[in-house]
């Protein structure tokens, strides 16, 4: 009888040690996983100061920045630092242009073929001699042109000066109204009649060369003054007869005639070798769905052209989300011209 009474206690369960174990054995599993995601977040923090490629932004970061920085660069752009940023999509509305705007602008061609018709509203003209700055002279107060014009001007003789240090330009010659331009014809010095001068517009000059000292010319490209011919059309200028366009502009070739288009223009017409005429003409082949793309520094253009309704109005397409002008050419429709 007691002999079974000890077999019996000697195996008993001791629930006890049991739950004794158990207790130990959660507290190692809490220990562990604390020290494993202790050494995840140090890992994580330290990853986190490596630079991830996915986030660099390609815009401001180009690939082979060094190497092929000259492809995203226009020529001339000082220093060649500054990319040039794609463009945008251009959104079109509409905009009702009447017909008579065809002769305003500063894309107005006049020649022996078509006639100035000295719109109102078309230029501003105020004379050069009081708002032209020190770098550059006029032959008298007399002389005047389009206040934006003689601003352009302005600008281009102080990088001009700026350039060469030397202030010997003169605008000898500007607005021409009929009745002067038509003395001029009458008494042989123009053979072109009054109407049908670049001079009305106010936006051509002529430039002459005035040293200290010395004897005065019209202005020739030779030497430091070739800066002129060269820089033109950064500012939005043009010889208004090239040479060897004689036939397209109905008058002899001049050095020293220049007429404002607009940089765009300029640039395009410089590039290409063409007179006023010629672009005149080959803008027609560019709409609004396929425009010419100009660039000039660090500037993009997009220019196109629409056919006026004779005697109506016409809806130009012109951008809704950009800055645009429209001109007429003077002969049969509107140009438009969009800043990227």
């Amino acid at each position: 009888m007691n002999n079974g009474n000890r077999r019996r206690k000697r195996y008993r369960v001791r629930y006890d040690r049991l739950i004794m174990v158990g207790l130990i054995f959660l507290v190692i599993i809490f220990i562990f996983a604390s020290c494993a995601n202790s050494c995840s977040k140090k890992k994580d923090k330290k990853d986190n100061k490596k630079p991830s490629s996915s986030v660099i932004d390609q815009t401001s970061v180009p690939d082979n920045q060094g190497a092929n920085q000259g492809n995203n660069i226009q020529q001339g752009d000082p220093g060649g630092q500054t990319p040039i940023m794609p463009a945008t999509a251009t959104e079109y509305t509409t905009s009702p242009i009447e017909y008579s705007l065809i002769n305003s602008g500063d894309l107005v061609l006049v020649n022996s073929q078509y006639e100035y018709k000295f719109p109102a509203n078309d230029i501003k003209l105020v004379d050069v001699y009081s708002n032209r700055n020190d770098c550059y002279s006029v032959s008298d107060m007399n002389v005047s042109l389009d206040v934006n014009v003689i601003a352009r001007i302005n600008d281009m003789m102080s990088n001009y000066y700026e350039a060469v240090q030397n202030n010997y330009l003169r605008v000898i010659a500007g607005h021409r109204t009929i009745e002067v331009q038509n003395d001029k014809y009458k008494n042989g010095i123009s053979n072109i009649a009054g109407g049908y001068s670049d001079y009305h517009t106010g936006r051509s000059f002529k430039l002459g060369i005035f040293p200290k000292g010395e004897s005065s010319n019209v202005y020739k490209p030779e030497g430091q003054y070739a800066w002129i011919d060269q820089n033109c059309a950064s500012y939005g200028f043009i010889l208004r007869y090239p040479e060897g366009k004689d036939a397209y502009t109905g008058d002899e070739s001049s050095t020293a005639i220049f007429r404002y288009v607009g940089i765009p223009h300029a640039v395009y017409m410089k590039e290409n070798n063409l007179c006023l005429e010629e672009y005149i003409e080959a803008i027609k082949a560019y709409n609004y769905n396929n425009t010419l793309k100009v660039i000039s520094g660090t500037q993009q253009y997009e220019v196109y052209y629409v056919a006026a309704n004779v005697n109506n109005v016409t809806d130009v397409p012109v951008p809704s989300n950009k800055t645009y002008s429209v001109s007429g050419n003077n002969v049969d429709g509107f140009i438009i011209t969009v800043s990227q």
